[in-house]
C-alpha cells in the first residue's frame, strides 16, 4: 500500500506513538527556588521528599513529590498560614508510556496569597496507589475518581471510589493509560455483543434502582397501533 492508498484507519491500526519522556521533562528550567516561596519553603521543610522542582511554561511552579509522604506535604501546603492553598483546581494524571511511572498532578491556587502551585508524584506502574486528599480539598472526590477510572490509581481513603465516567462493569481497563489500544482490547465484534446484550440496568446505579425499583420500560409499538384516530404520519419529528 503505497502513502497515496492510506487512510486515517491506517493510524488507529498502527496504535498510539510512544512519547519520548525524556524530551518531555527537560521542558522548562530548574528555576530559582527563592523566586516562589512555597518551594523554597517546601525545600527547606521537607528536604529529600522534595525530590525536584522545575519552572515551566514561563512561571508554572512545578515540584516532585515522595508519593509515600504527599498527604503530609499537601497537608502542610493547605493548612500553613504561609502557604493557604485552600483551592484544588485539579487532579489529573499523565502517562508517558513505555513503562514509566504515571505521574498524579495536582494544580492548587492560594485565594489568599495569589499563588499557584503544581506538584506531581511519580507512581510506578506495579504501585498505583496514593493518598486520597478528598479530607483536605472536596472537589478531589470527583477528580480522583477520574484518575482512578481512566488511569487506575487508586487513591487511598477515598469515600467513594468507583469509576465515574466508564460503566462499572467496564472491562477493558483504563482508555487513558498509553497501553490502551485506540479501538479498545475488545474486538468489534465482541464490543458489538456485549452492547446488544446490557440490560436497561445497566445505565442505573445500584443506588438508583434501590430506590426507583426496576426501572420503566416503554413496550414496543406495533404499526397502525399508535392510538384511535391518530396516523401513524403524525408521530414524525
Amino acid at each position: 500500500m503505497t502513502d497515496d492508498d492510506k487512510s486515517g484507519l491506517d493510524a488507529v491500526d498502527a496504535g498510539p506513538v510512544p512519547s519520548d519522556a525524556s524530551e518531555a521533562a527537560a521542558v522548562g528550567s530548574t528555576g530559582d527556588p527563592e523566586d516562589h516561596a512555597s518551594v523554597s519553603a517546601l525545600l527547606e521543610k521537607f528536604g529529600d521528599a522534595i525530590t525536584r522542582h522545575r519552572l515551566a511554561a514561563g512561571d508554572q511552579w512545578v515540584v516532585w513529590v515522595d508519593p509515600a509522604r504527599s498527604l503530609e506535604i499537601l497537608s502542610w501546603l493547605k493548612d500553613d498560614p504561609d502557604q493557604r492553598y485552600d483551592m484544588m483546581s485539579d487532579v489529573t494524571a499523565v502517562d508517558y508510556g513505555g513503562g514509566q511511572p504515571i505521574n498524579v498532578v495536582y494544580q492548587m491556587f492560594s485565594t489568599v496569597h495569589k499563588h499557584e502551585l503544581r506538584v506531581r508524584c511519580e507512581l510506578p506502574l506495579d504501585a498505583l496507589e496514593i493518598d486520597s486528599v478528598c479530607g483536605l480539598w472536596k472537589s478531589a472526590n470527583w477528580l480522583e475518581r477520574e484518575v482512578y477510572d481512566l488511569f487506575g490509581v487508586t487513591f487511598k481513603g477515598h469515600p467513594d471510589l468507583r469509576r465515574i465516567l466508564m460503566p462499572d462493569d467496564y472491562a477493558e481497563g483504563h482508555p487513558l493509560r498509553k497501553d490502551f489500544p485506540l479501538r479498545g482490547r475488545f474486538s468489534r465484534i465482541e464490543q458489538t455483543r456485549r452492547a446488544l446484550n446490557q440490560d436497561v440496568e445497566h445505565y442505573y446505579s445500584a443506588d438508583d434502582l434501590a430506590r426507583g425499583g426496576r426501572p420503566q420500560q416503554v413496550p414496543p409499538v406495533e404499526v397502525g397501533t399508535l392510538g384511535e384516530g391518530q396516523p401513524e404520519t403524525e408521530m414524525e419529528g
